[in-house]
C-alpha cells in the first residue's frame, strides 16, 4: 500500500505530524496546506484555506489523495470532514456534529452532565448585562470564576479572574469589544478550579480507543504560571505526579465515557479526542474537551511514538484501529516554545531566525510561526515561532537538553518560559496550587 496524503494546518503541531508521517514506509507523497517553513522539509506546501470545505475537496481530488488528516480545529468546525467523506475521501478527524464537543462549551457541559463526568459548575450567557450581574454575584459570595468564550478562540478565549473587575473586563472584551469574534458572542462563566492540569490524548475510530501518554501544557506566558493565557508556551510528558490509578480513572471514566455519550447522541466520532483536566482536591475534573491533536502537546508526543503514525491515521479513518499497534517510548520529552516579543499581545514579524542548524541532531525544532522569505532566509511569521523538543530518561534530563539547545537559537525579541517541566515530578501539594 502506498498512500498520497494531504495534511491540513500550518503550525508546530503540523510540523511534528509531517515529521512523523514522512517516516512511514506507507507514504507515497505528502502535501501540507498551508504548511510552514518546517513542513516543507517533509512534503509539498500548498496554498490552501484549510477551513474552506470546497477548496480542500478540490485540492484533495486534484492530487488524488488517499487520506486527508486534519490538524487544527477550524476545518473541523467548518465541516471539512463531512464534505470530504461525502465525496468518498477517507479523512482523519471527527464530523462537525461530533466536533461540537469542542466548538460549543455549552454542549460539552450538557453532555458531561448527562454522562456523569465531573467538571466545573457553570452558566452560559448571551446577554452581557446578565453575565456581568452573575459575575458580581459570584465575587460577592466570596468565590472566583473563569470567563470563557463559548466558541473556538485558538486557545486564547479563557480569562482566569482574580477580581470582579477582571471578570467584568473579560465579559466586555468577549461580548462587547469582540476580541474573539463570533466565538465570544456567548460566554460561559464557571467556577474557578484549583489544581494541576494535564492532557489525555487518545486515538479512536468510534469503537476502539488507543490512549496516548499524558502530557502537560503551560498556558500562561510567564514563569510560575503568571500573565495572560497563550496558545501554549511549552509542554512535557509524562507527568510523574499523576497517580496510575487516577490516570486509569481518567481513561475509562472520562475519555471512554464521553465517547460512549457521543455515540449515544447519534454522532460519529473518529480521530483524536483529548480532555484537558484539572487534578483538584476532589479528584480529576474536566476543564474542556478537544477533538484534534493538541498544540504544543503534539510536539512532545510525536517523538515518543514508536509506531507508524500514518498506519494509525489510515486505520482510524477506515474503522480498523484495533488492527494496528500503537506503542510509545518510555523516554520523557520537553518542548520549549520560543515566541515573538510582545506575544500574546501585539507583536512584530519578519525577524531573522538563526541557530536552528546548530541544535543537537536528535533535538527537534518544530516551526510554528516561521516562514522563509524569497531569499530563503528563515523569519518569524507569528506569535509562537518555534518549539524546541528534547528527549531524555527523565523530564529533568529532557528539560536540561531542551534549554541547552534553546540558547543556540536567536531572533530579535525572542522570549520563552524558563520553567517548563519544573513541576513534572513534584507530588501534588495538599493545598492545590492554581493553574490557569
Amino acid at each position: 500500500m502506498s498512500l498520497r496524503v494531504l495534511l491540513l494546518g500550518g503550525g508546530g503541531r503540523e510540523h511534528a505530524l509531517a515529521w512523523r508521517l514522512a517516516q512511514s514506509p506507507l507514504l507515497d507523497k505528502l502535501w501540507i496546506g498551508p504548511g510552514n517553513a518546517g513542513t516543507s522539509d517533509y512534503g509539498e506546501n500548498v496554498s490552501l484555506r484549510a477551513a474552506d470545505p470546497d477548496e480542500v475537496l478540490r485540492h484533495a481530488e486534484q492530487i488524488k489523495a488517499d487520506l486527508v488528516i486534519v490538524g487544527p480545529e477550524d476545518p473541523l468546525a467548518a465541516g471539512v470532514v463531512d464534505r470530504l467523506t461525502a465525496a468518498g475521501i477517507p479523512t482523519f478527524g471527527p464530523t462537525r456534529a461530533a466536533h461540537e464537543l469542542e466548538w460549543s462549551k455549552t454542549y460539552a457541559k450538557q453532555l458531561m452532565q448527562s454522562a456523569g463526568i465531573a467538571t466545573a459548575g457553570s452558566r452560559g450567557f448571551e446577554d452581557a448585562w446578565e453575565a456581568r450581574d452573575f459575575a458580581r454575584t459570584i465575587f460577592a459570595g466570596g468565590f472566583e470564576c473563569v470567563v470563557k468564550a463559548d466558541g473556538l478562540a485558538a486557545g486564547k478565549g479563557v480569562t482566569v479572574c482574580d477580581t470582579v473587575e477582571d471578570a467584568l473586563q473579560a465579559i466586555e472584551n468577549a461580548m462587547v469589544n469582540g476580541h474573539f469574534g463570533a466565538a465570544g458572542s456567548r460566554v460561559v462563566i464557571e467556577e474557578r478550579m484549583r489544581g494541576r492540569e494535564t492532557s489525555a490524548h487518545a486515538f479512536t475510530d468510534g469503537v476502539t480507543v488507543r490512549h496516548m501518554p499524558f502530557s502537560c501544557d503551560h498556558k500562561p506566558v510567564f514563569d510560575s504560571d503568571q500573565g495572560p493565557n497563550t496558545g501554549g508556551m511549552g509542554v512535557y510528558s509524562p507527568p510523574g505526579w499523576l497517580d496510575p490509578a487516577i490516570a486509569n480513572e481518567i481513561r475509562t471514566g472520562v475519555t471512554e465515557r464521553i465517547l460512549q455519550a457521543i455515540a449515544a447522541d447519534g454522532r460519529t466520532f473518529q480521530g483524536i479526542i483529548y480532555p484537558g483536566l484539572m487534578l483538584t482536591a476532589d479528584g480529576p475534573k474536566v476543564v474542556e474537551f478537544n477533538c484534534r491533536f493538541g498544540d504544543p502537546e503534539t510536539e512532545a508526543l510525536m517523538p515518543r511514538l514508536r509506531s507508524d503514525l500514518l498506519a494509525i491515521c489510515d486505520a482510524t479513518a477506515h474503522g480498523r484501529l484495533a488492527e494496528v499497534p500503537v506503542e510509545w517510548s518510555e523516554d520523557a520529552t520537553v518542548g520549549v516554545m520560543m515566541a515573538s516579543g510582545g506575544y500574546p499581545g501585539d507583536y512584530e514579524t519578519g525577524a531573522e531566525i538563526t541557530g536552528v542548524g546548530d541544535v543537537d541532531s536528535d533535538v527537534q525544532v518544530f516551526m510554528a510561526g516561521a516562514q522563509r522569505d524569497e531569499a530563503g532566509v528563515l523569519r518569524t511569521a507569528g506569535g509562537r515561532v518555534l518549539c524546541v523538543v528534547a528527549s531524555g530518561p527523565t523530564v529533568e534530563a529532557a528539560s536540561a537538553r531542551a534549554y541547552d539547545n534553546v540558547l543556540r537559537i536567536h531572533f530579535d525579541g525572542a522570549h520563552y518560559r524558563t520553567d517548563i517541566g519544573a513541576t513534572a515530578n513534584q507530588p501534588l501539594p495538599n493545598q492545590q496550587e492554581t493553574v490557569r
